[in-house]
């Protein structure tokens, strides 16, 4: 594909082929349990074929389809190795590219948006995109002040391709479901239409990235590029070289896993708290591993710093993450079951019309947060999958009460933007120390310090 589907019928039917594949495997899939294959072999042959489908539709279409390949993808580490080690490197690619906007496209756009002497603002452009992803691709070139710079150029059509996609997505929401256990994909597509108008506006994008790179100009392990120049449906800012995440996942050392992991979790709690916004895209191709600043090679891997990338998706928290998640979680590691509980239903986690059993409430939350209970913590693919694996499981108790839980509006983002972080970290492989991180940033994490008399 070299053009982002635009007519709604061609991109209607990509999608609907996608449950008709899914029918027709689930038959050929009880063929195959009728000739003696066993359930369980036959699931995971039925969801590679699925996934192979999936992936190459998503990665065709572009718009809110490649938007939800995206989001699916941090999750890979939930699924069997035996299932998720054929695609990943399917999904990797997902991550970092798609299929580009012939040139003639992109000029188009920038004519029209920077004007008929476009090419003055710059003293070179790249017809050859750097990078493609659900709503626009990015072209390297130098500004006229000399700054090399990324011009990130908004798909034609891409608002009417996003919404269709999504509306016609949330039908088949149950039948992608398998691909993620114990995941309801429909809340995160709902979720995802929503964010649709956000993500479309490139001057909402560049305040919150001015407000990152102000806020983080000079830190020692966060880079944030700076924005030079935003108009309707293109984004310019400063170029930033480094290691694609997605690339440290595949052959990085544990101490560039380890190192990436840290500054991962570190700008996930310290970006609220520091800015009022949460960045709430944090997919692998969206983050970079740099080296220090000249003169710290002998440091290592401590010195190097995370780089960050699109700000279009950001959940704004003008306090910083509700204090509830803070209090909440100590009080789960203290055992307090009954403070737990009150709080969950004082902020809608638990509906009024639902009574739960506190303990058994506190027996659901302490295996997943684990990794706030220890110092270190290694995250990693088989951890993952036994989280996953016990909430999806039918017959377990974790099953059953997670059913009866509700996730409020308003942290419906605040959720999904920690799950996709810990996909993140399993992804790397990573030991962190997520404690710390907690205790410096998430408020109500840390016991309130009695006022002096």
């Amino acid at each position: 594909m070299s053009d982002l589907p635009r007519k709604a019928v061609t991109r209607t039917a990509k999608l609907a082929a996608l449950p008709l594949g899914f029918a027709g495997r689930a038959t050929w899939g009880l063929g195959k349990r009728i000739g003696g294959k066993s359930a369980e072999l036959v699931t995971r042959e039925l969801q590679q074929r699925t996934a192979d489908q999936l992936f190459k539709v998503l990665g065709e279409l572009k718009g809110g389809a490649m938007k939800l390949g995206q989001a699916l993808s941090v999750f890979e580490s939930a699924l069997p190795e035996e299932v998720a080690g054929p695609y990943r490197a399917a999904l990797t690619r997902l991550q970092e590219a798609a299929p580009p906007l012939p040139a003639g496209t992109v000029h188009g756009v920038l004519a029209e948006r920077l004007g008929k002497e476009w090419r003055e603002l710059f003293l070179e452009f790249e017809d050859k995109p750097s990078a493609a992803a659900s709503i626009g691709q990015v072209h390297r070139a130098v500004w006229h002040d000399g700054r090399e710079v990324a011009v990130k150029v908004q798909y034609p059509g891409a608002g009417a391709a996003l919404l269709s996609d999504l509306t016609q997505l949330s039908r088949f929401a149950r039948l992608l479901g398998p691909l993620i256990p114990g995941m309801d994909l429909k809340p995160l597509i709902t979720e995802l239409r929503d964010r649709v108008a956000e993500e479309l506006d490139y001057g909402l994008e560049a305040e919150a990235q001015r407000r990152h790179a102000q806020e983080f100009a000079g830190d020692p392990d966060v880079v944030v590029p700076d924005v030079v120049h935003q108009s309707e449906q293109v984004l310019v800012t400063e170029w930033m070289d480094g290691v694609p995440l997605s690339e440290v996942i595949a052959d990085g050392t544990p101490e560039q896993r380890d190192r990436a992991g840290q500054l991962l979790a570190r700008f996930l709690f310290s970006g609220p708290a520091r800015t009022g916004l949460l960045h709430a895209d944090p997919h692998p191709g969206n983050f970079r591993l740099l080296p220090g600043p000249a003169g710290d090679d002998e440091a290592g891997a401590g010195s190097w710093r995370l780089g960050v990338l699109d700000f279009g998706t950001v959940d704004r928290l003008p306090g910083g993450l509700p204090e509830t998640i803070g209090t909440c979680l100590r009080m789960t590691l203290a055992g307090e079951a009954e403070t737990v509980y009150e709080l969950l239903c004082a902020e809608g986690f638990v509906k009024k019309s639902i009574a739960l059993d506190p303990d058994a409430v506190l027996e659901y939350l302490l295996p997943i947060i684990e990794p706030a209970e220890v110092d270190a913590f290694g995250f990693t693919r088989g951890w993952m999958r036994s989280q996953a694996a016990r909430i999806a499981d039918p017959r377990s108790p974790a099953h059953q009460l997670g059913k009866q839980m509700n996730l409020p509006p308003s942290y419906l983002l605040i959720h999904r933007v920690t799950l996709s972080t810990i996909g993140v970290l399993c992804q790397l492989g990573a030991t962190v120390r997520l404690r710390d991180e907690l205790a410096r940033w998430l408020p109500g994490f840390t016991e309130p310090q009695a006022a002096e008399a």
